[in-house]
């Protein structure tokens, strides 16, 4: 028994050395990280970094958290941030966001608030830590832009996941419960107000090579830019608009995207109506638009329904190879 009693002790004392090394360890590195962001420019301010869980967990809370990169124009702020996890496991992280959080890009600043956001992210062992495996789940999401308005939805769920055997390659997924866009934005696409505040459906399925894999770097230093996108599946139904579209696109160091998605509308017609309204189908080639989609929509057999290609080259964007709608987006991250 008196064995037995000291095997347990040596063993108790040996796991509270290790995760007193660990947390020790941790917050060290963590506060090295800051630093060094510190001295690279970056706007790092954190009230208090403490590190709890003893015995069985390394749970990190960061208080009173900003950081902000000049070189990209990224921002973010928030009362609290944490990372959760197992001291056992280290490298599969639970990150949990507060209730309300402010989050500025190089366009403009947003202000986010949920009933609940939080993150499950599996990393590589590796120091540059690469992710392997993430799923967001946010609930009740209010989005605010600095004219003030908002872009709510009751749950936004996202996962992502590196496709194995390839190093920058990942699998996207994306869904957003009854999905309503800001006023402004709702109203430029439907002048008429006939449609419902909601989407009844938003989600995408989507696989993207990247020039690099996403680890620490691409937060610290430069972000991974898109090469190719293989769009599976990206499905809207708006009332009794449907829209649904899959495809992949080439990706030039420019940013410039090569390729043909096609685009499964149906009632047309409603979606057509929206985009001459819009702006983005100038009124005068409305009425031969519409006419060459009717053509296009009996081809199919359904006059309702249209499988519509559409080609991006010599960065433009054509409807069925030859309808110029104007310049291809420019597909690059900062």
């Amino acid at each position: 028994m008196k064995r037995l009693t000291a095997i347990v002790v040596i063993v108790a004392s040996l796991w509270a050395g290790y995760w007193f090394m660990g947390a020790t360890g941790l917050k060290r590195g963590l506060e090295a990280w800051l630093q060094e962001r510190r001295a690279a420019g970056w706007q790092a301010d954190v009230a208090d970094l403490t590190v709890m869980g003893f015995p069985n967990r390394f749970d990190t809370t960061f208080g009173e958290f900003v950081l902000a990169d000049p070189n990209s124009g990224w921002a973010w702020q928030a009362p609290f941030f944490q990372l959760l996890a197992l001291s056992y496991r280290p490298n599969h992280v639970i990150a949990v966001w507060p209730n309300s959080q402010t989050l500025a890009t190089p366009l403009q600043k947003f202000q986010i608030s949920s009933a609940s956001m939080q993150a499950s992210l599996r990393l590589g062992s590796s120091t540059d830590l690469p992710l392997e495996r993430a799923n967001l789940v946010a609930d009740t999401l209010l989005i605010t832009d600095e004219a003030g308005e908002s872009t709510a939805m009751t749950a936004l769920r996202m996962a992502v996941e590196r496709v194995e055997g390839h190093a920058a390659r990942y699998h996207f997924g994306f869904a957003a419960e009854d999905l309503e866009p800001a006023k402004s934005a709702r109203l430029a696409l439907d002048m008429g107000g006939n449609l419902p505040p909601r989407f009844s459906n938003f989600s995408a399925d989507i696989t993207a090579d990247f020039t690099q894999a996403w680890d620490r770097a691409a937060l610290e230093s430069r972000r991974p830019q898109p090469v190719m996108v293989d769009i599976a599946a990206i499905n809207a139904q708006w009332g009794q608009m449907e829209l649904a579209m899959a495809g992949q696109l080439q990706i030039d160091a420019a940013g410039v995207p090569t390729g043909q998605v096609v685009i499964k509308a149906r009632n047309w017609r409603d979606i057509l109506a929206m985009a001459v309204a819009s702006g983005a189908v100038p009124q005068a080639l409305a009425r031969q638009a519409e006419q060459g989609l009717q053509m296009l929509a009996q081809m199919s057999g359904d006059p309702n329904t249209l499988d519509l290609p559409i080609d991006f080259r010599a960065g433009l964007i054509m409807v069925g190879g030859v309808l110029p709608l104007g310049p291809a987006p420019k597909l690059q991250l900062r």
